[in-house]
């Protein structure tokens, strides 16, 4: 059986009940095993990350998105994360023997089946993209609140499903195939959010940054720090330790000092090792000297 590994972010993290029924749309589904969940109320925004079979893991998302249609309505939204949709985003990614074929047919299958079902209009991104619109960032260009305008006088910017007008309350989605990035959070000490602007500016490749950044700053000044909101689009190009440093040495230049970082969600066990290897100036150091990965290496050739 092929697996897939799906991300999908929904435009709630404030409400506990909503956010149950949200998480057991995927936990209580058949042949889907839900890995992690995650909620901020800051972003208003939770991530999942859930495994299992093309069929299985769409059944289970349009069940989440019908909890999604009925408690989410976009016009009452507020939260710093960028947003067109009450479910915003949601890529495949191909696990055990699928190829990114397999995950961007799945991609178009959920997408249709969200128009025809739900009357919840589609943009495909990545490798799912159907032309020149690729990047997420771009086609989420002006919020819910923006896009809702734009695409009754743009053509450019309707949906690949569905539309030409968004969804009144759920607004439009996402979807894709992509291959894995983490996203990773650094904390600054200050409350002031055009420093943190600044530095997501430095750091992400658009600006001239770092390869395969993508970078935005969140006010979160709630917990006494803003925030650089970073997807590290290939953490082979760019590790996790090289974001670090490169915002901390930014931050620097304006007297701030980082306060802590995150990861939001799973991350590879290979990114984890590569900053071990870097904190710790391991030389020679090999994965399988780790006792997990020695474990699961024994119990594949039994």
């Amino acid at each position: 059986m092929k697996r897939f590994e799906i991300v999908p972010n929904f435009s709630e993290g404030r409400r506990p009940e909503v956010l149950e029924a949200l998480y057991r749309s995927y936990s209580d589904a058949h042949g889907v095993v839900l890995l992690d969940h995650e909620a901020d109320p800051d972003h208003n925004r939770c991530v999942l990350t859930a495994v299992g079979s093309a069929e299985d893991l769409i059944e289970a998302t349009i069940a989440a998105c019908k909890v999604a249609l009925r408690e989410i309505d976009l016009n009452h939204h507020q939260g710093e994360h960028p947003r067109i949709g009450a479910l915003d985003v949601l890529p495949f990614l191909p696990l055990d023997g699928a190829t990114m074929e397999d995950a961007v047919a799945a991609a178009h299958q959920l997408g249709e089946r969200l128009w025809r079902e739900l009357q919840v209009p589609v943009y495909y991104y990545e490798e799912a993209s159907l032309g020149a619109r690729k990047l997420l960032p771009a086609i989420r260009k002006g919020n819910y609140e923006g896009l809702r305008e734009i695409v009754r006088d743009d053509p450019s910017r309707r949906p690949d499903v569905g539309g030409p007008e968004l969804h009144p309350t759920f607004g439009a989605s996402v979807i894709g195939a992509r291959r894995p990035l983490v996203a990773f959070n650094v904390y600054l000490r200050t409350l002031d959010l055009e420093i943190a602007k600044r530095v997501a500016k430095a750091v992400r490749e658009s600006s001239g940054g770092l390869r395969n950044v993508r970078a935005l700053a969140i006010d979160t000044s709630a917990q006494g720090a803003v925030q650089v909101s970073m997807n590290l689009v290939d953490v082979e190009a760019t590790p996790i330790h090289r974001a670090y440093e490169f915002v901390e040495r930014e931050a620097a230049h304006y007297g701030i000092a980082v306060s802590h970082a995150e990861i939001v969600g799973l991350v590879p066990l290979s990114a984890m090792l590569a900053v071990a290897e870097r904190s710790l100036r391991l030389q020679g150091f090999d994965a399988s000297q780790v006792l997990e990965v020695r474990l699961m290496q024994e119990a594949e050739k039994s």
